[in-house]
């Protein structure tokens, strides 16, 4: 919140044209998996019309992308967690009877070609295979947490939820392997395993903290070590790199991981593209070249449609349809489609969402009291955060 006011959290922009939803389904499709369903429940109508216009496939070929709403299938109650998602959506698998089923969370930033994954899943004839990332153990108590087996270190020997005492890894004392929300599985096993964990009482019905303990305690868990996936046209600044943009700041942070000189994720590998659709927009523009008066944009991404007149844009990420009017200066932000921003602002570390109006004069990120009293979320690091469509009081 506020940027899931209105929308589910994978429909969020992120990275100037794309939506947290593009990076997953990318890597899906660029792993050669053509057959996608994509559950949604809360606040779905803009992920799934972003999912309907962008994410078409070959019919021809049989391919898809298809949003599925909750149905209540089994009977009148909604999704009750993500486990409960799969079970009432069981008829996806029983319509297509795939051997093997890739499960993915749909708002995180990295790459990852899943094909090395379910590999890897099919030798080791593990029933579930989570991925996993490596992580500082300080931070262990933030994750899911996988303890491995200590004869056999791809086999899970015990899955936590956030624990605050944490083992590190046999060849790595000082972390621990964190789930990344994917999944392989054996389409039977799969299909076992929610239908048992819908008639389990007590249970929450999630993936992480469910089924896999469920199958972790049968002996048929496994882990993939995300530091193993190679992704053609990757770099060693950006191997590895997955970002769980679950919080406000991490949001920010990840947005700032784009526009330094070297991204610590890299947009511009074509190699294993992300795909996305952004419109009718014409070219970025840049107007005025007068003395105190350029319109430029430093250290910063700026996406079609935008257009900076006379103003400085410095370290952001500047989304369609954005216009920057003069003597106006923009630092360490991020600003969604369609904001507009009148003459002689100043704006720092702040997000803006969609259709946000800044009027003249308008300072937003120097007195967090003030941003406070204007009905700004301001977070514990100082990010000022505009919800969408607002329209400032001068």
């Amino acid at each position: 919140m506020p940027l899931t006011r209105d929308r589910a959290k994978p429909a969020v922009p992120f990275g100037g044209i794309y939506r947290l939803i593009d990076f997953a389904l990318s890597n899906v499709v660029n792993s050669g998996y053509l057959k996608i369903v994509v559950l949604t429940q809360y606040k779905s109508h803009s992920l799934d019309r972003h999912v309907t216009k962008t994410w078409r496939m070959s019919t021809m070929l049989g391919n898809y992308v298809a949003p599925i709403p909750a149905q209540q299938r089994i009977d009148k109650n909604w999704y009750s967690g993500s486990a409960d998602a799969i079970y009432q959506s069981l008829n996806t698998i029983t319509d297509e009877k795939p051997d093997i089923v890739v499960v993915v969370g749909a708002d995180h930033v990295y790459r990852m070609d899943f094909s090395q994954m379910v590999d890897q899943h099919i030798a080791s004839g593990a029933g579930v295979t989570v991925a996993a990332i490596r992580q500082p153990i300080s931070t262990a108590d933030q994750f899911g947490v996988i303890e491995v087996d200590s004869k056999d270190h791809s086999k899970i020997a015990r899955f936590r939820e956030k624990p605050t005492d944490a083992k590190g890894l046999p060849d790595s004392p000082d972390e621990v392997l964190a789930s990344m929300g994917n999944y392989v599985f054996d389409a039977r096993t799969l299909v076992e395993a929610v239908t048992d964990d819908a008639n389990t009482e007590g249970s929450k019905h999630d993936m992480g903290g469910d089924i896999v303990p469920a199958l972790v305690a049968q002996g048929r868990a496994f882990t993939y070590d995300f530091k193993d996936n190679v992704v053609p046209g990757g770099t060693e600044r950006d191997h590895g790199y997955w970002r769980d943009v679950g919080t406000l700041d991490s949001y920010f942070d990840a947005h700032m991981d784009l526009v330094s000189v070297h991204p610590v994720f890299n947009l511009y590998n074509y190699d294993w593209p992300i795909f996305t659709s952004y419109g009718p927009f014409p070219p970025a523009k840049f107007v005025h070249g007068h003395h105190g008066r350029l319109g430029e944009a430093l250290n910063s991404a700026v996406s079609p449609g935008v257009v900076v007149s006379g103003a400085r844009v410095n370290s952001s990420v500047i989304s369609p349809d954005v216009r920057i009017h003069s003597y106006t200066d923009i630092d360490t932000s991020v600003l969604l489609d369609s904001v507009q921003v009148g003459r002689n602002c100043r704006i720092q570390r702040a997000i803006l969402d969609k259709n946000v109006v800044v009027p003249e004069g308008t300072q937003i990120g120097f007195d967090h009291e003030h941003d406070r009293a204007r009905g700004f979320e301001v977070t514990e690091s100082g990010l000022t955060i505009v919800g969408k469509g607002t329209v400032i009081t001068p």
